[in-house]
């Protein structure tokens, strides 16, 4: 007979092996955690979700046809010093969904054994501005295991959860003086090992309450801490306010398209393919080789407001899947990092940059991830975004082909620029494109430089040498 419980209550695991499915009204991410004695991962390969669907006695379920996204837990497989497994779920960011669980019918957690039978049923009620919970977690009690129905939000989604449980996440800088900001709050929350059996405040009736969860207080913001000195400004190659205009195309080009030049560079130069004075968008369609740039302006046309920066790629006719991950670090005039917006924090800077969702395959025709940039909603102070794309399960580049990135006018739908990678590494992340303010004027650059990284984090430095070069 299936158990449902209240927020803190909990009841014996009748079963060795249980599913336990997450249903919700719009896409959302599941994930589990699994946690020792400290309370805490042991290594960042405890955290098990899409990215990395593997663990030790935990796997993840993906979505399906008339079947929402699950965990599957083996206790019997799951490690000795492993007490706990957390089972989170957090918005998945993608166009149309809620950003917030409050105003919308709650989501509902459902234990199965292995048959499929309902066991244990769990849906958290009150929710508000949380964009992440930890829903269930499965635990140990006195050589048996059990299930808690825990319902705790979070305010900054996935990376919270992540970053209060030990695992290694992008952390939020320090503010600009100029614009304060309070860091990002970390919630308080029981040590999952040992859960005094003290009542929670408002618990509901339930016929296995034994050992319920102490509540946690709300997410409170703190003072700032005081910045540090300001470093001087990286040294900048003006872009000249009146564009050169590019000499006619070659005889048979694509007549919406039109191909960026690169000045000519003095003999005995370290640096190909520069590009000296960017064109603009008068012509069309611009296409980019490595180091080109382009400035995005149109003469007699407003300036953009809204873009979105698409990147694509598909797997080696010789491999099989392969899953990248698009990112975007924003930066100032000091090369200090703002924010870094990837599939653990879809979104940045009050919106003003924000991912749409993670791609698993490469498999498929156009984008595969997109990022959408408010370039007038970015604050003053952000002044360079450099767009990155990194295996997080560690496949090479030499794995990939028809890698590319895209830029679209958001508002119209109507492809700006595009780059397409022409070579490859062996390494596991690659810059592909810069954009970088100059007064009111946005300019475009083709990167294509690789570098390893299988997470954003370890692109940030390689990045920083972008803006400066």
């Amino acid at each position: 007979m299936s158990v449902t419980l209240s927020k803190g209550g909990n009841c014996p695991l009748a079963v060795a092996a249980v599913v336990v499915e997450v249903a919700f009204t719009a896409p959302v991410d599941v994930s589990a955690l699994l946690l020792a004695g400290t309370g805490k991962v042991r290594s960042d390969a405890d955290f098990v979700f899409y990215n990395q669907p593997n663990g030790t006695g935990v796997r993840y379920l993906a979505a399906g046809p008339g079947r929402p996204a699950a965990v599957h837990v083996d206790t019997t497989a799951v490690p000795a010093d492993v007490q706990t497994i957390m089972v989170t779920l957090s918005l998945d960011g993608g166009p149309g969904a809620p950003v917030t669980f409050g105003g919308t019918a709650p989501p509902t957690a459902t234990v199965r054994d292995p048959s499929g039978e309902a066991l244990v049923t769990f849906t958290p009620h009150g929710l508000g501005r949380e964009t992440a919970l930890v829903l269930l977690e499965l635990y140990r009690r006195g050589g048996a295991w059990k299930v808690r129905a825990v319902g705790q939000g979070y305010a900054n989604g996935l990376a919270g959860i992540a970053t209060d449980f030990g695992v290694s996440v992008d952390d939020e800088p320090t503010p600009p003086p100029t614009r304060p900001q309070p860091p990002t709050p970390t919630p308080s929350r029981p040590e999952p090992a040992g859960y005094a059996d003290v009542p929670p405040t408002h618990p509901e009736p339930s016929a296995y309450d034994d050992t319920p969860t102490t509540p946690v207080a709300p997410l409170l913001p703190h003072e700032p801490p005081r910045p540090a000195p300001i470093p001087p400004p990286i040294p900048r190659r003006p872009v000249q306010a009146q564009p050169v205009q590019p000499p006619p195309p070659p005889p048979a080009p694509t007549p919406a398209t039109v191909e960026a030049r690169t000045a000519p560079l003095p003999t005995g130069t370290g640096t190909a393919n520069r590009t000296d004075t960017p064109i603009n968008l008068d012509k069309g369609r611009v296409s980019l080789r490595k180091g080109q740039s382009v400035s995005l302006v149109k003469t007699g046309a407003p300036a953009l407001t809204r873009v979105r920066m698409g990147l694509g790629w598909d797997p080696a006719k010789s491999g099989g899947s392969i899953d990248l991950d698009a990112s975007c670090i924003a930066f100032d005039a000091h090369g200090r990092k703002v924010v870094t917006v990837w599939f653990m924090k879809l979104s940045g800077l009050d919106g003003a940059i924000r991912h749409t969702g993670d791609n698993l395959t490469g498999e498929g025709e156009g984008d595969d991830e997109s990022i959408v940039v408010r370039l007038d909603a970015l604050p003053p102070h952000v002044t360079g975004l450099v767009f990155t794309v990194n295996s997080f399960l560690g496949q090479k580049f030499t794995e990939v082909s028809r890698a590319f990135c895209r830029l679209v006018d958001d508002t119209t739908d109507a492809e700006l620029v595009r780059f397409e990678l022409s070579g490859s590494e062996p390494r596991t992340g690659v810059l592909m494109c810069k954009l970088v303010r100059e007064g009111p004027i946005w300019t475009m650059t083709a990167l294509g430089r690789f570098a390893d990284g299988r997470t954003v984090r370890k692109l940030v430095d390689p990045a920083r040498e972008a803006l400066e070069h």
